[in-house]
C-alpha cells in the first residue's frame, strides 16, 4: 500500500518556502537600497574632493608656488589619484612635473606602490598609471614583475610606465619580452615607443638575433609595425632566409635602397604572399627600371599581386600620366582593369 504524506506537511513546506522567498526578496531589496546610498555618498565625497583639490592642482599645472597643502584623508587617496590622473592625461612637460610634485608631497607615490603590491586588479592598474606618470624609480622591480604578468592590460601598461621612467633601461630589460608577447596591441606599443625609438631600435635589433626561429617571424612583424629600422646587413640576411615566413616578415622592413636587389629577387617567388610584399616594397624603393617589372606583374594570376602592382605604379612619382594611359590601353584586360580601379581609388581619396 502506497504511503501518502498528510496534506498538512505540504502546506507547511509551502508556507516556509514562501517565507524564505519573501526573506530573500527583502534582503535583495535592502542590498539595492544600501548600494544606492553608498553610491550617492561616494559621489558626494568625490564632488567635495574635486571642489577642494581641483583649484590647487590647476595652480600646480600653471606653475604657481603652493604653500602648505591641506591634509588628504586616507579614505580619499584613491579618489584623489583618479582626479590627478585625469589631469595628467591632459597635460605635458612642466605642467606634468607640477602635478607630480603635489602627488609626492601628499604621499601618493607611497600609496601607489602599496596598491601595486597588494591591491586588486583595478587598483593595481590605477597604481601602474600613477607611477608611470611620476616616473617612480623605486617601483621599478614591481613594475617589471607586472610587465611579465599574464594580464595583457596590466602588463602593457607596466611596460609604458617603465618606458616613461627610464626608456634606455626599459629597452635593455624589456626588449626580449616585447618580441615574445603576441597579446600586446601594436597600436598601443607604437604609442608607447614613439618617443623612445632611439633607445629601443638598436636594442631590438640585437634581441632579434637571439630569438628562436619559431618566434622570429612574429618579432619581425612587430618591428615592422613599429616602423623601426634594422641594420642593412641584418635585414638582408633575413631577406635571404630559407624560411618563407621570415622572408615575408622581412619584406615589410625593406624600405631602404640597399635592399632593392633582394626585393627584386622575390618578385618571382612561387608564394603569392611573398610576391605581394615584394611588389609593395618595390613601390617604395624602386626606380624607373622597375616599371617594366611591375607592368609584368599586372598580369599575375593572383588578384592581390595585380592590385599591389597597380598601386605601386600609380604611386611612383616619376611615372607620367601618359605612361599610365599607355598601360590602360595596352590590350591586357587584367592590367587595364586594375590600373583603372586603382586610379579611380586615388582620385576618390
Amino acid at each position: 500500500m502506497d504511503y501518502r504524506p498528510p496534506t498538512d506537511i505540504y502546506l507547511l513546506v509551502a508556507f516556509w518556502t514562501g517565507i524564505g522567498a519573501l526573506g530573500l526578496t527583502a534582503l535583495v531589496g535592502l542590498e539595492i537600497v544600501w548600494l544606492r546610498i553608498a553610491m550617492r555618498r561616494l559621489q558626494r565625497r568625490e564632488q567635495q574632493l574635486t571642489l577642494k583639490w581641483r583649484p590647487l592642482l590647476n595652480a600646480a599645472i600653471a606653475g604657481e608656488p603652493l604653500g602648505n597643502l591641506p591634509d588628504l584623508a586616507k579614505r580619499d587617496s584613491l579618489l584623489f589619484i583618479k582626479l590627478w590622473l585625469h589631469l595628467q592625461q591632459a597635460v605635458r612637460g612642466d605642467a606634468s612635473q607640477g602635478l607630480n610634485a603635489v602627488a609626492r608631497r601628499l604621499g601618493c607615490d607611497v600609496q601607489a606602490r602599496a596598491l601595486l603590491a597588494r591591491g586588486n586588479r583595478a587598483q593595481r592598474l590605477l597604481a601602474i598609471l600613477a607611477l608611470g606618470h611620476m616616473r617612480d624609480k623605486p617601483s621599478w622591480p614591481e613594475l617589471a614583475r607586472a610587465a611579465h604578468s599574464a594580464d595583457s592590460a596590466s602588463s602593457v601598461h607596466a611596460l609604458w610606465a617603465l618606458v616613461q621612467t627610464d626608456p634606455a633601461r626599459a629597452a635593455h630589460e624589456m626588449a626580449p619580452l616585447l618580441l615574445r608577447r603576441d597579446d600586446w596591441p601594436l597600436s598601443q606599443l607604437a604609442n608607447i615607443l614613439q618617443n623612445a625609438r632611439a633607445d629601443w631600435q638598436p636594442v631590438l635589433a640585437d634581441a632579434l638575433v637571439r630569438v628562436t626561429p619559431s618566434v622570429l617571424p612574429q618579432a619581425l612583424r612587430l618591428v615592422a609595425a613599429l616602423r623601426l629600422d634594422l641594420p642593412l646587413l641584418q635585414l638582408r640576411g633575413y631577406l635571404g632566409s630559407e624560411a618563407r615566413e621570415v622572408v615575408l616578415a622581412a619584406l615589410r622592413l625593406a624600405r631602404v635602397p640597399g635592399t632593392l636587389e633582394d626585393v627584386r629577387r622575390h618578385l618571382g617567388s612561387d608564394d603569392w604572399r611573398i610576391r605581394v610584399q615584394a611588389v609593395r616594397a618595390l613601390g617604395e624603393i624602386g626606380d624607373r627600371s622597375d616599371v617594366a617589372r611591375l607592368r609584368t606583374l599586372l598580369s599575375d594570376p593572383e588578384w592581390w599581386v595585380r592590385y599591389r602592382a597597380a598601386q605601386a605604379l600609380v604611386a611612383l612619382p616619376f611615372l607620367m600620366d601618359w605612361e599610365l594611359a599607355e598601360l590602360r590601353n595596352a590590350g591586357d584586360r587584367y592590367a587595364a582593369d586594375m590600373i583603372a580601379q586603382v586610379s579611380a581609388e586615388k582620385e576618390a581619396a
